[in-house]
């Protein structure tokens, strides 16, 4: 649950028309998804072998710091913090509070039920992680659900039918490659949020048992859910109708149900939303937790509470700062460097698995999960990331180019710390 809830925020319910206006037929928009599927599955299979073989607390962060240099670690949970977190849960929090005024009819102001919102997360989480993931397990399947019901609503009752043909919208050409690549940011956008389970390894029963299994059957069972709403909407709306919606999610429900499946979508993309807050104020803390426990932030922000063991300051410091900004309304654009940034550090983790396998660690656990494919699939899937990369560079180049910005930004920042304390904390050698 806590895998899925990091995937399936609200993008499910309004990307497949963003991919739609990219490509155009049911063979290349059915394609992107499952392009972008395979790629979050090989994901999980390299992320499944980090979890075992460092299966401590910080997750990314860790792998990051043990294969590399505790700098590009830092760079990481620098970026996550202002950028690809924070940030993106501000955002999530405003489609969260327009939604529930939808339904609720109150009229107050979308910042202040966002931060309203974030603020009882918040409470909820720093009760600790069995708290937060059993709230995360409700929203989940609360959104699992709603998911459920646009397909079936989709396929028996929106009307519609799917054609297959013509497979392409134009001959093969750069252009055609241009078009995939654009429409593979919304679908790896979509996708991305698996590694976020990794977050919570220290504080699960067996994570090396439990955590490698939750990867790999909380990635299949997303790209399921995922495939099947894009079927649905090819059925109901067409690839033109598709293309030409913001709101397929609802113009399906609409189609099946009328007004009252409307709603009922309304309902089930606040869920969505608060269920993908739910997950991120379940994991993130942890990544800035590791890193004051290397000396590279405030000494507070690595203490956990005696009572519930959770790292009650980081997942405070997170909350406010998401409050602020929710209430700010200034920073939704951040939104869109959120995937350049995310893909790079992919690209390093990904890659970390050679340095990890060279140093042996976590080699004698009897748990240890090994990456099919080996050595291809680390490299395959680190050149698939970079091809993304280069897509959002090309297609929105200020945007992203901003986000690598603002990541390398962290680096003198780095370098503060490490002069407050000369000798960052490495990890032990054995997990």
């Amino acid at each position: 649950m806590i895998v899925m809830g990091g995937i399936v925020g609200s993008g499910i319910f309004r990307n497949p028309s963003v991919v739609a206006h990219s490509v155009h037929t049911p063979f290349l928009i059915l394609g992107v998804w499952i392009l972008g599927g395979a790629l979050a599955m090989a994901g999980a299979f390299i992320w499944a072998e980090l979890a075992t073989r460092l299966p401590g607390v910080g997750g990314q962060y860790a792998y990051l710091r043990e294969a590399y240099h505790p700098a590009v670690a830092f760079l990481y949970g620098w970026v996550l913090l202002l950028v690809t977190q924070t940030a993106g849960m501000a955002a999530v929090a405003i489609t969260f509070a327009a939604y529930f005024r939808q339904i609720s009819g109150l009229a107050w102001n979308d910042s202040l039920i966002a931060a309203l919102a974030l603020l009882a997360l918040t409470a909820v989480n720093c009760l600790g992680a069995k708290a937060g993931s059993n709230l995360q397990s409700a929203l989940m399947l609360m959104k699992t659900g709603a998911i459920a019901a646009l397909v079936a609503a989709g396929l028996a009752l929106g009307g519609g039918a799917f054609h297959p043909l013509p497979l392409l919208d134009r001959p093969v050409s750069f252009g055609l490659a241009r078009s995939l690549g654009a429409a593979m940011i919304p679908v790896a956008f979509a996708y991305g949020g698996w590694q976020t389970a990794s977050f919570v390894a220290g504080e699960m029963r067996d994570p090396r048992r439990d955590l490698s299994r939750g990867l790999l059957l909380g990635v299949a069972a997303v790209v399921t859910l995922y495939l099947s709403v894009n079927i649905a909407c090819l059925k109901a709306l067409g690839p033109a109708g598709l293309d030409h919606t913001a709101t397929p999610a609802s113009d399906v429900m609409r189609a099946a149900l009328g007004s009252r499946g409307a709603l009922f979508i309304a309902v089930g993309i606040a869920v969505s939303s608060l269920g993908f807050l739910s997950q991120g104020m379940l994991t993130a803390p942890r990544v800035y937790n590791a890193m004051a426990r290397d000396g590279l932030f405030f000494e507070r922000v690595g203490r956990l509470s005696p009572r519930t063991g959770a790292p009650v300051t980081a997942i405070v410091l997170q909350g406010l700062l998401a409050t602020a900004i929710a209430c700010s309304g200034r920073y939704e654009q951040i939104l869109n460097y959120e995937v350049s940034v995310d893909f790079l550090a992919f690209t390093l983790a990904a890659l970390a698995l050679y340095s990890l396998r060279r140093q042996k660690r976590g080699s004698e656990s009897p748990a240890l999960y090994l990456t099919p494919g080996y050595p291809f699939t680390p490299a395959l899937f680190a050149l698939v990331c970079l091809a993304v990369v280069a897509s959002t560079l090309l297609a929105d180049p200020a945007n992203s180019g901003m986000a690598i910005l603002i990541m390398l930004a962290g680096l003198p920042v780095y370098w503060y710390w490490r002069r407050r304390s000369p000798s960052p904390r490495r990890a032990p050698s054995r997990s």
